[in-house]
């Protein structure tokens, strides 16, 4: 049972299709395969976060996003971002988050702090 650093496109192929092997069988935890699949998964993590990483999205569409999600209309981000035509001017990309706006963003709808700050596209 032997483990390597998945370093390579090959190496990670490979680990691919043992975690999927090990998926199959459905080990308990603490098992042996169990333990396998555990480090296994973990290492083709790594692999892909520095290989295929995963760009925050733009603010707006975030919030566009999350808006779609829960049912929410621009009245209600009115609280979090002011009158309506503030509201309208931030969703039309016409004025910028302050960070008042997106500390109350992030606590009314839960959208991650970074991915608020982050320059719109």
């Amino acid at each position: 049972m032997e483990i390597r650093p998945v370093r390579t496109e090959a190496d990670y192929k490979a680990a691919l299709k043992e975690i999927s092997r090990l998926v199959e069988h459905d080990p308990d935890i603490g098992t042996p395969d169990g333990d396998r699949l555990d480090v296994l998964s973990t290492l083709v993590q790594a692999y892909e976060a520095k290989n295929f990483p995963i760009d925050p999205p733009d603010p707006i569409e975030a919030i566009k996003f999350r808006m779609e999600q829960a049912g929410l209309s621009p009245k209600d981000l009115e609280p979090m971002i002011g009158k309506r035509n503030r509201v309208y001017e931030i969703l039309n990309r016409k004025r910028a988050l302050t960070l008042p706006m997106i500390w109350r963003l992030h606590k009314g709808l839960g959208i991650p702090a970074e991915n608020l700050i982050k320059p719109p596209a």
